[in-house]
């Protein structure tokens, strides 16, 4: 049977002359941040201080010992980061030129020290476009020219930190007559039958060619075996009525353990093992009277997406543990999310990631690793990409959590609109990755999936590629030139990105730029905004609905205020028009460090207001009040449950000071999986442009209100409102804090981190009317005063 030696001991750093400690895995800038020898870049501007790592090639060594009785030893590296010579005993064993893929090379009988020679990011991208031509891209950083995670050379929201090291398991296979080389299960349901087809191939020796090998697999009871003769065998299992895999809130996530043994004359060779999950599977992009869709389907059911972009959760990606990307995409699933887009600019990512979704019933859209670039076709890159795509594909096709490959992000777009095409006079530029080579792979290797070309993408160059009416579209007009109200303007048919940035939660700041007087434009807070005119735009939002502060404080909480209600205007918007509209993707999730940026939960794990919002445009019942021309309005009512909803529709109008001068109830019914408009009776609409007076809506606890004019024309009242603090129980770290208001209290907000850095809020943004009372449950705070929660709320006030 092969044995496995892990390689994750006994490494070593060379570096100015001295072997350092070196974590395998791991990356050159996390073994020099603890040798305690450069400063952790994360903090005030001391990412400019370690610039000079990506510029310096490195090497790590370790020391092979003699190999066992097996006929064969092979050092297998999941993953090297990234252009690297490797040499045992100071024979070459060969070169690799990718970030995305791993490693093999025999070894058999060598001993010696064990090299690993990395050859710096920037120089290993130059030699590369020598060769190829220069190509346009939208940042001034070569990552297109190598397969490596493009945003380690810094994004709109991501530190510019190249890495170099070891940066996936490193092991030692000894195994004699025969290996499992690829095994690929193709997972299909038809008229309740489970079919698992596993396609395998296998690896000889010289002395096992020829051998009779027997392969075995085993699934949910049913087992097949078959004799392998040559190098590849398929094995088909059926499994009668099966239970189904299902996204989160449609039903349960039932995972089948697929068993997989090669045997030979003498005994077991090899093994391997995965969960599997049963569904059916179809993206519906037919056409009608409006354009073209873009649905996902999951067992025959149509599904309005409910999803979030992923970016890697550390820019130092060999940091992020399993327990983080469970705890990160627990987060995700806490917030009614669906769906999860691996985003092109970083990672094919940790096994660990896929496994969560499996479990959380989070699909997961992932991207093939292109993004915002123009992508030589040429050699060395061809090769390079046709072995990623292969590997990866046959790596991750087992999670049933994966429902969409993606060729690219923002490229086809770019080549149309970014002024890339006069540039590159006829060069090539990725579109044979994109329409050929990518959508031929996954024809071939993983053909139960559906495969899209980009996002956006309309589906042809017949339309714009992200024109509204067809296929995917990313709306970032908004945030960049337009007010969030003008997400109402237009109705995607799917909506794969959009997004509105704001800082981080304040104990975020205070760690990240300690002893820095904080204001929007100080250096640290400068240092930490990566958006071309990020802060420009941030102001002119905020500007646009609030007078624009001069104190920080406030300043802080309105750019997160601005953030949640861009958010929400979009999705309450889109989603009160399914089924024309099929889902949205919010960009982003998370952060890779300490940033200003479009994430929901920030580089520290803080909730942002977002967040919570989230919570609430993702549930599946959700109230909105849609505004139309010259004074009118509509009441959406959105289920996605599997049940119909029915409801008493309470709406009044309101003035400033609370006051209720109108009201009425309806009664209604929203079928399931639909949404129901009501007219807003003439007799309460506010009047249009009114300063004085509001709409609230209420059905079955959830709240809608609108008010006809911006915050900074609205005649607020000073907000009062009465604060207790009471404690939870046992826990002496949680209170509950008690807020009634005495007026119209709106957008109030408890920042948790102000009482403590680590406490939590078990909810965001609050709007009450006068004599209302919201209870708020802090936990991590330890024994707090009402008037150091006081310090902590926020809430809209007059200007």
């Amino acid at each position: 049977m092969k044995d496995v030696t892990l390689l994750d001991q006994g490494w070593s750093l060379h570096h100015e002359g001295v072997l350092l400690p070196a974590a395998v895995p791991g990356c050159v800038h996390v073994d020099l941040l603890n040798a305690g020898l450069v400063p952790d870049p994360f903090l005030r501007t001391n990412e400019n201080d370690v610039a000079w790592i990506g510029h310096r090639d490195w090497t790590y060594t370790t020391r092979l010992a003699a190999s066992g009785p097996h006929e064969r030893t092979d050092l297998v590296f999941d993953g090297l980061d990234t252009e690297s010579r490797i040499t045992l005993g100071g024979t070459e064993l060969g070169r690799t030129h990718n970030m995305h893929r791993s490693h093999r090379f025999d070894v058999t009988g060598l001993t010696g020290e064990l090299a690993v020679h990395f050859t710096n990011p920037y120089q290993a991208a130059a030699d590369v476009r020598a060769v190829t031509g220069t190509r346009p891209n939208v940042y001034p950083e070569p990552f297109q020219y190598i397969r490596k995670m493009a945003s380690s050379f810094g994004w709109d929201w991501g530190p510019t930190l190249p890495t170099s090291g070891i940066w996936r398991p490193a092991r030692l296979e000894h195994w004699s007559t025969a290996r499992l080389a690829r095994v690929r299960p193709l997972v299909t349901v038809h008229d309740g039958i489970g079919r698992v087809e596993v396609h395998l191939t296998v690896e000889r020796t010289a002395t096992g060619t020829g051998h009779p090998l027997t392969a075995r697999a085993t699934v949910a009871g049913s087992t097949v075996e078959t004799r392998v003769d040559g190098d590849t065998a398929t094995l088909t299992l059926d499994v009668p009525d099966p239970a189904l895999w299902w996204p989160r809130g449609r039903g349960e996530q039932p995972l089948y353990d697929l068993d997989v043994a090669l045997a030979g004359d003498a005994g077991p060779l090899d093994s391997w093992q995965r969960r599997i999950g049963f569904r059916t599977l179809e993206l519906d992009r037919s056409a009608d009277a409006d354009g073209t869709g873009f649905t996902l389907v999951v067992n025959g059911e149509r599904l309005f997406v409910r999803g979030v972009n992923w970016i890697p959760d550390d820019t130092l990606v060999t940091r992020v543990t399993p327990e983080r990307y469970r705890h990160r995409l627990q987060q995700a699933a806490d917030a009614n999310i669906d769906l999860v887009r691996v985003w092109g600019g970083g990672i094919y990512e940790d096994e660990a990631f896929y496994d969560a979704c499996d479990e959380l019933g989070l699909m997961v859209w992932q991207d093939f690793l292109f993004a915002c670039a123009a992508y030589p076709e040429e050699q060395p890159l061809r090769g390079e990409v046709e072995a990623e795509a292969r590997e990866n594909v046959v790596r991750l096709m087992p999670h049933p959590s994966l429902v969409l490959w993606n060729g690219n992000n923002e490229n086809l777009w770019g080549f149309r609109d970014w002024g890339w095409e006069p540039e590159l006079a006829g060069d090539s530029w990725g579109e044979g990755y994109y329409l050929g080579l990518l959508p031929r792979i996954v024809a071939e290797l993983d053909p139960t999936r559906p495969y899209a070309a980009g996002s956006p993408w309309s589906g042809s160059w017949e339309h714009h590629p992200n024109d509204t009416d067809h296929g995917t579209h990313h709306s970032w007009e908004v945030w960049n030139r337009q007010d969030f109200t003008e997400y109402r303007a237009s109705v995607p048919r799917f909506v794969a990105e959009f997004g509105w940035q704001a800082p981080p939660a304040h104990a975020t700041l205070t760690r990240a730029l300690p002893g820095e007087e904080l204001a929007p434009d100080s250096p640290g807070m400068l240092h930490h905004q990566k958006a071309d005119d990020g802060n420009g735009k941030l102001n002119r939002g905020i500007a646009r609905h609030f007078a624009l502060p001069e104190d920080f404080d406030r300043w802080h909480y309105l750019a997160q205020v601005v953030q949640a209600r861009a958010i929400a205007t979009g999705i309450e918007h889109w989603r009160s028009n399914w089924p024309r509209c099929a889902g949205t993707v919010v960009w982003q999730l998370n952060d890779c460090w300490p940033v200003s940026s479009w994430a929901a939960i920030d580089g520290d794990g803080h909730l942002k207001p977002l967040y919570h919002e989230l919570r609430r445009l993702y549930a599946d019942r959700l109230l909105t009040v849609r505004p139309g021309g010259a004074g009118t309005a509509e009441i959406a009512l959105v289920n996605q449950a599997g049940e119909p909803w029915r409801t008493t529709v309470r709406v009044r109008r309101a003035t400033a000071d609370g006051a209720v001068t109108a009201e009425t109830e309806v009664e209604t019914v929203v079928g399931a999986r639909s949404v129901v408009r009501l007219p807003v009776p003439g007799s309460l609409t506010p009047a249009e442009g009114s300063a004085k007076e509001f709409l609230v809506v209420d059905a079955d606890g959830l709240r809608a209100v609108h008010f006809p004019v911006t915050d900074r024309v609205f005649a607020y009242p000073q907000p009062v409102f009465e604060v207790a603090v009471r404690p939870t129980g046992p826990d002496p770290d949680a209170v509950d804090v008690v807020v009634t208001a005495g007026t119209l209290v709106r957008d109030l907000l408890l920042q948790p981190d102000r009482l403590a850095p680590g406490a939590t809020a078990d909810r965001g943004l609050v709007t009450l009317l006068p004599g209302e009372q919201v209870t708020i449950r802090v936990q991590g705070c330890g024994a707090v005063g009402a008037d150091e929660v006081r310090a902590a709320l926020f809430s809209v006030a007059p200007a």
